[in-house]
Protein backbone atom coordinates (compact mmCIF):
# COMPACT_ATOMS: atom_id res chain seq x y z
CA UNK A 1 0.00 0.00 0.00
CA UNK A 2 1.35 3.39 -0.99
CA UNK A 3 1.90 5.89 1.78
CA UNK A 4 -0.32 8.94 1.89
CA UNK A 5 1.23 12.39 1.53
CA UNK A 6 0.90 13.11 5.27
CA UNK A 7 2.65 9.87 6.20
CA UNK A 8 5.49 10.73 3.83
CA UNK A 9 5.77 14.25 5.24
CA UNK A 10 5.99 12.92 8.82
CA UNK A 11 8.51 10.23 7.87
CA UNK A 12 10.78 12.80 6.17
CA UNK A 13 10.31 15.58 8.75
CA UNK A 14 13.35 17.55 9.90
CA UNK A 15 13.40 20.51 12.26
CA UNK A 16 13.89 23.79 10.41
CA UNK A 17 14.76 27.23 11.73
CA UNK A 18 14.15 30.76 10.56
CA UNK A 19 16.17 33.81 11.45
CA UNK A 20 14.85 35.65 14.47
CA UNK A 21 13.23 38.86 13.18
CA UNK A 22 14.07 40.70 16.45
CA UNK A 23 17.31 39.24 17.85
CA UNK A 24 18.00 42.37 19.90
CA UNK A 25 14.96 41.69 22.12
CA UNK A 26 14.28 39.16 24.84
CA UNK A 27 10.80 37.81 24.12
CA UNK A 28 9.19 34.47 24.87
CA UNK A 29 7.70 32.12 22.31
CA UNK A 30 5.21 29.59 23.72
CA UNK A 31 4.12 26.61 21.67
CA UNK A 32 1.56 23.98 22.70
CA UNK A 33 1.27 20.64 20.93
CA UNK A 34 -1.83 18.99 22.46
CA UNK A 35 -1.88 15.80 20.38
CA UNK A 36 1.51 14.23 21.06
CA UNK A 37 1.54 10.43 21.00
CA UNK A 38 4.14 7.73 21.41
CA UNK A 39 4.11 4.06 22.40
CA UNK A 40 4.99 2.58 25.78
CA UNK A 41 8.23 0.60 25.35
CA UNK A 42 7.03 -2.09 27.74
CA UNK A 43 3.37 -2.65 26.83
CA UNK A 44 3.06 -1.10 23.39
CA UNK A 45 0.02 0.88 24.58
CA UNK A 46 -0.28 4.41 23.23
CA UNK A 47 0.66 7.31 25.48
CA UNK A 48 -0.88 10.74 24.95
CA UNK A 49 0.59 14.05 26.06
CA UNK A 50 0.50 17.79 25.67
CA UNK A 51 3.96 19.14 24.87
CA UNK A 52 4.59 22.75 25.89
CA UNK A 53 7.64 24.57 24.60
CA UNK A 54 8.66 27.97 25.93
CA UNK A 55 11.80 29.68 24.72
CA UNK A 56 13.58 32.98 24.38
CA UNK A 57 15.18 32.92 20.94
CA UNK A 58 18.63 34.14 20.10
CA UNK A 59 19.49 34.00 16.38
CA UNK A 60 16.82 31.48 15.35
CA UNK A 61 13.17 30.58 15.78
CA UNK A 62 11.59 27.22 15.02
CA UNK A 63 9.53 26.85 11.85
CA UNK A 64 6.20 25.60 13.19
CA UNK A 65 5.15 23.19 10.44
CA UNK A 66 8.50 21.40 10.64
CA UNK A 67 8.07 21.13 14.43
CA UNK A 68 4.55 19.72 14.07
CA UNK A 69 5.62 17.09 11.55
CA UNK A 70 8.78 16.22 13.52
CA UNK A 71 6.82 15.71 16.75
CA UNK A 72 4.42 13.43 14.89
CA UNK A 73 7.34 11.08 14.16
CA UNK A 74 7.06 9.91 17.79
CA UNK A 75 3.61 8.37 17.26
CA UNK A 76 5.07 5.05 16.10
CA UNK A 77 8.07 5.00 18.46
CA UNK A 78 8.40 2.88 21.58
CA UNK A 79 9.84 5.42 24.04
CA UNK A 80 9.46 6.31 27.70
CA UNK A 81 7.94 9.61 28.80
CA UNK A 82 11.28 10.75 30.16
CA UNK A 83 13.25 9.81 27.07
CA UNK A 84 10.76 11.53 24.75
CA UNK A 85 10.81 14.77 26.76
CA UNK A 86 14.62 14.79 26.91
CA UNK A 87 15.00 14.05 23.18
CA UNK A 88 12.65 16.92 22.31
CA UNK A 89 14.55 19.29 24.61
CA UNK A 90 17.97 18.21 23.29
CA UNK A 91 16.94 18.54 19.63
CA UNK A 92 15.44 21.99 20.12
CA UNK A 93 18.35 23.25 22.22
CA UNK A 94 20.84 21.96 19.66
CA UNK A 95 19.19 23.54 16.61
CA UNK A 96 17.96 26.81 18.18
CA UNK A 97 20.71 27.59 20.72
CA UNK A 98 18.13 29.75 22.51
CA UNK A 99 18.70 32.17 25.35
CA UNK A 100 16.29 30.04 27.39
CA UNK A 101 14.36 26.82 26.72
CA UNK A 102 11.74 24.91 28.67
CA UNK A 103 9.99 21.74 27.53
CA UNK A 104 7.06 20.36 29.52
CA UNK A 105 5.67 16.93 28.61
CA UNK A 106 2.31 16.48 30.37
CA UNK A 107 1.21 12.88 29.81
CA UNK A 108 -2.41 11.84 30.24
CA UNK A 109 -3.09 9.49 33.15
CA UNK A 110 -2.87 5.80 32.36
CA UNK A 111 -3.25 3.14 35.04
CA UNK A 112 -4.07 5.93 37.52
CA UNK A 113 -0.62 7.55 37.05
CA UNK A 114 -0.12 11.08 35.74
CA UNK A 115 3.39 12.05 34.61
CA UNK A 116 4.74 15.54 33.92
CA UNK A 117 8.36 15.97 32.85
CA UNK A 118 9.85 19.48 32.87
CA UNK A 119 13.28 20.26 31.47
CA UNK A 120 14.64 23.79 31.38
CA UNK A 121 17.88 25.58 30.69
CA UNK A 122 19.37 28.06 33.09
CA UNK A 123 17.72 31.45 32.74
CA UNK A 124 20.02 33.78 30.91
CA UNK A 125 19.92 36.72 28.55
CA UNK A 126 23.26 35.79 27.00
CA UNK A 127 22.13 32.27 26.06
CA UNK A 128 24.11 29.14 25.35
CA UNK A 129 23.93 27.80 28.93
CA UNK A 130 22.36 24.40 29.30
CA UNK A 131 21.39 22.51 32.44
Amino acid sequence: MEKRYGEKAIEEAQLEVWENPSPEKDYTISITFPEFTCLCPRSGYPDFATIRINYIPDKYIIELKSLKLWLNKYRTRYISHEAAANEIYDALFSILKPRYLEVIADFQPRGNVHTVITIRSKETTKGKEEV
